[in-house]
């Protein structure tokens, strides 16, 4: 059913557009084109001016001809830096880039299988209950385009991400919540020689603080982490001022509250022992998946992958993606592995192989909730 030549020319076509995180704009245009094309009914969102993109997030639905379960499917439209002018090149069944830029298959592999499972699904005029098809913005670096989705024009109750390493038929059903802290501590100023002692040193509070935390690898389902620091202003000056960036990850909510309350209640026993003063701020930056083996969005995924040939496989990620925000609003989401290698890297590489049984999955998930 699939046109590989087809799929290679429109993923390489997609990967050529400039769409670093922000500035989605061009391809936004491009997409909208071609799904409007492809017969469905296309909105762009207004989350660009929320979040201070070039771009919204694109909507699109395909209304259904059965009584199936309308399905959600969904990839990002931004790319990590070196993300600009990329130039793909095949050699051996392999996309690469040049070698200057990151090829981009994430996550536009995600979007041209969408495109082509779309297509074949017109072509082969298949049953479905309908489908929305939901590219977003800004999704490295923060979700910020699917936390700004309109969800009111959202319908679905369950759907799938393709935004994961691993070989077609692997299936996140579990992922990990995350809260995101920063810490602002005043100390007092005073000049280092003469009279050090005059001073309250806002890195030595955060050091402190730093040392006596947990960190790292928790828990079989918890990590934490103090990624940024930054203060001071010169080496002869007691510094009064120093900013920390941290987060803590767990698939349990209990235990994310736990770290979570650790990491601040050191934060301000340093503080208030030096003398200084601290504001510190604590945000949900998304939901857990939790998904069961026995939920149908996940059963759906594991009979298509079989009906395939594909190896379908249960698994879970210490990362986030769009699929968390979705079931945080109440959308059973897997996120599904597309064979991506090497992302985030001038080496990354997707192999045609694997592009084209993406493509196939998503219509036969499709095809497979029509039963």
């Amino acid at each position: 059913m699939i046109n590989q030549e087809r799929l290679v020319e429109e993923f390489v076509n997609l990967v050529k557009i400039d769409s670093p995180s922000g500035h989605e704009k061009e391809i936004a245009q491009y997409l909208k084109d071609k799904l409007t094309s492809l017969g469905l009914q296309v909105y762009e969102d207004d989350a660009g001016g929320k979040v201070g993109a070039s771009a919204g997030n694109i909507i699109a639905t395909l209304p259904g001809n059965s009584n199936g379960p309308m399905l959600l499917f969904s990839a990002h439209m931004d790319t990590v830096e070196p993300g600009r002018n990329i130039n793909p090149v095949t050699k051996d069944g392999i996309i690469y880039s040049e070698g200057e830029t990151v090829l981009g298959a994430d996550d536009k592999a995600g979007i041209a299988a969408i495109l082509e499972a779309v297509r074949i699904v017109k072509e082969n005029d298949i049953k479905h209950g309908g489908l929305e098809v939901v590219f977003t913005i800004w999704e490295e670096g923060g979700l910020k385009g699917s936390k700004a989705l309109d969800y009111s024009r959202i319908k679905s109750k369950m759907g799938y991400v393709l935004d994961s390493d691993g070989a077609p038929g692997t299936i996140i059903t579990t992922a990990p919540a995350q809260n995101s802290i920063v810490a602002a501590i005043k100390g007092k100023a005073a000049h280092a020689g003469q009279c050090p002692e005059n001073g309250i040193n806002a890195i030595q509070v955060a050091s402190r603080a730093i040392s006596k935390m947990k960190l790292g690898r928790i828990d079989e389902e918890t990590t934490a982490n103090i990624g940024i620091i930054r203060g001071g202003k010169a080496t002869n000056i007691v510094p009064d001022n120093t900013y920390l960036e941290g987060e803590a990850r767990s698939l349990s909510l209990e235990k994310l509250e736990a770290q979570t309350n650790h990491m601040c209640q050191i934060l301000q026993q340093e503080a208030d022992a030096a003398g200084a003063e601290i504001e510190i701020n604590v945000q949900k930056e998304y939901h857990t998946i939790n998904l069961k083996e026995d939920d149908r969005v996940v059963k759906i995924a594991v009979e298509a992958a079989r009906s395939l040939g594909l190896n379908p496989v249960l698994t879970s990620t210490g990362g986030g993606s769009d699929a968390n925000i979705f079931n945080g609003k109440g959308i059973a989401c897997a996120n599904l592995g597309i064979a991506m290698n090497k992302v985030h890297t001038t080496e990354e590489f997707i192999k045609i192989d694997d592009l084209c049984k993406m493509a196939l999955y998503v219509a036969e998930i499709i095809k497979t909730a029509n039963k």
